[in-house]
């Protein structure tokens, strides 16, 4: 990709673009900023699918809470998010990506076993049962 690629500048993202990935960043629930900032659910589910725009008192206060500028959330520009080519990658990613693959084995060899039960108690009920 680009070097000069802008993640949040206004030709890749929208104002609600950006207020849901600096909601996210800051680890806050839609429901938390919404409670937070003192508007119901719709209406910050109604900003951050861009039907709608808050009054500035809001916005003022939005930048605030999600740390932040005001011109960023509105254009892309000054303080902001980094771009996520720039987010810092975990120390310990080989780790996670073991742990992964070896969770996908466990879970491969173990839909086999089902399958080969299923297969067994399926023979037997086609087995002609016998009275005593």
């Amino acid at each position: 990709m680009d070097d000069n690629f802008d993640w949040y500048g206004p030709d890749a993202a929208t104002f609600g673009d950006r207020l849901a990935a600096a909601r996210e960043a800051s680890g806050m629930s839609q429901q938390d900023l919404a409670r937070r900032l003192g508007v119901k659910l719709k209406t910050l589910q109604s900003w951050e699918d861009d039907l709608a725009e808050p009054r500035a008192n809001r916005l003022s206060t939005s930048a605030g809470l999600l740390n932040v500028s005001m011109v960023w959330l509105m254009t892309g520009a000054g303080e902001g998010l980094p771009s996520p080519d720039e987010a810092p990658v975990p120390a310990d990613l080989d780790g996670l990506l073991l742990e992964i693959r070896t969770m996908q084995t466990q879970m491969k060899t173990s839909a086999e076993r089902l399958g080969r039960l299923e297969k067994r108690l399926r023979q037997q009920f086609a087995e002609p049962q016998t009275s005593a």
